[in-house]
């Protein structure tokens, strides 16, 4: 199906795409052809008539066009969702020791914007959030299905998770719900050695962060036989490999108790329930708590929410992010490990880095760093798509000042 209706960028605009992003953005834009719906395809043009490409168009959207294909003569068909499809496939199998558990397509990162698709077990979990993107949502699943299949995996159910609160700035409702037959929503998977029960139901995001998991094995390294906290646990992960990996002592937190619940479970389900344990409270409450009582650990897990998901409220995540550092610190013993992390993608990383500085001057701790890492290779940073990368991984030894 070629497109011909156009979108024609103003004089000097594009520049975003032109450096190798897909983003287009309303106030680029000279003029859309009236033919043109909302959240089907059109060729875009430079204002000289040079074509960009092909993307899908939103006018209720601030990001009005998202490119999808830069080459002519590689319309928007199924041999190009086809070879997507693959692509992204291909590329989890060459980086992943274990593509058990896996994101198999990350949005812009995988040219198909707006749509994210993890894999758990013979479960996929789809997000849609973009309404071009969201008119081909079935017809990527089946082909995706096709595509596993010839591997040998079978794919026994879809659940879309389409429920962020962002799908409103593209004019489309909330939805979530069983793509085809139903099934235990509760599924069991394995990661890094550690067993899991994942709500893709009613867990956050899609039911489970797969992005921290080489990060939880990295930190695990560092826990035999040590007294770790775990802040922020949601249901257990850096806790439970923590457990794994030989800890004597871990403590899970976090303020909420549906997680609290999962992750106990979860303990149990590995065997683990003896030396791991789960506590429902408020960090920001907990971690002063513990040091006014003098508890002290070997490992300090900080693994927050985003605190910001706009740049309006910088500031004030910047506040958060110092006051559970600095509270994080000091609860280390001298010659211990602080790992922390922001996988909000308005604070970069230098105002992360800036802001971890900061609480360490606050607590009087010198900071020796072990590793700087990202969000796992399942989640590829695409240089000229900014949004790709948010999460920002840090592991330090906090020595005392001296």
């Amino acid at each position: 199906m070629m497109q011909t209706r156009t979108v024609i960028l103003r004089k000097g605009e594009g520049r975003t795409i032109k450096s190798g992003g897909l983003w287009i953005y309303d106030n680029e834009i000279a003029s859309i052809d009236p033919s043109v719906e909302d959240g089907s395809i059109a060729a875009v043009k430079d204002f000289d008539g040079y074509f960009m490409g092909y993307g899908f168009v939103n006018r209720k959207s601030k990001i009005t066009v998202r490119l999808i294909s830069r080459h002519a003569d590689h319309p928007v068909d199924q041999a190009l969702i086809k070879r997507r499809l693959e692509d992204a496939w291909n590329y989890r199998k060459a980086v992943l020791a274990d593509t058990g558990c896996c994101r198999i397509i990350f949005g812009e990162a995988d040219f198909l914007p707006g749509i994210v698709i993890d894999k758990f077990s013979d479960v996929l979990v789809v997000e849609s959030l973009a309404l071009g993107i969201d008119r081909l949502k079935l017809q990527i699943l089946d082909t995706l299905k096709e595509v596993l299949a010839e591997d040998g995996i079978l794919i026994r159910g879809i659940y879309e998770r389409s429920d962020a609160k962002v799908r409103e700035q593209e004019g489309m409702q909330r939805v979530k719900g069983f793509i085809g037959d139903p099934f235990d929503s509760n599924v069991l998977i394995e990661e890094n050695g550690v067993k899991y029960y994942v709500d893709v139901e009613d867990g956050q995001k899609t039911g489970f962060f797969l992005d921290q998991k080489l990060n939880r094995a990295a930190v695990a390294r560092l826990c035999p036989g040590k007294k770790v906290l775990d802040c922020f646990t949601h249901t257990g992960s850096f806790a439970l490999n923590a457990g794994k990996a030989g800890a004597a002592s871990v403590l899970g937190v976090d303020a909420s108790q549906t997680g609290i619940i999962q992750a106990r479970k979860n303990a149990e389900l590995n065997g683990l329930s003896g030396t791991v344990r789960f506590e429902c409270a408020d960090v920001f409450d907990l971690l002063p708590q513990l040091e006014k009582e003098g508890d002290i650990f070997d490992v300090v897990i900080l693994d927050p929410p985003a605190f910001t998901k706009s740049r309006n409220s910088i500031k004030n995540a910047v506040k958060g992010y110092r006051e559970i550092n600095l509270r994080g610190m000091r609860l280390v013993k001298d010659g211990g490990f602080l790992a922390t992390c922001s996988c909000s993608h308005f604070m970069d990383p230098e105002l992360f880095a800036k802001t971890i500085a900061e609480a360490a001057r606050g607590a009087h701790k010198r900071l020796r760093q072990v590793e700087f890492r990202t969000q796992a290779c399942d989640h590829p940073i695409l240089w000229a798509s900014d949004s790709s990368y948010y999460l920002k991984f840090y592991i330090f030894q906090v020595v005392d000042e001296i």
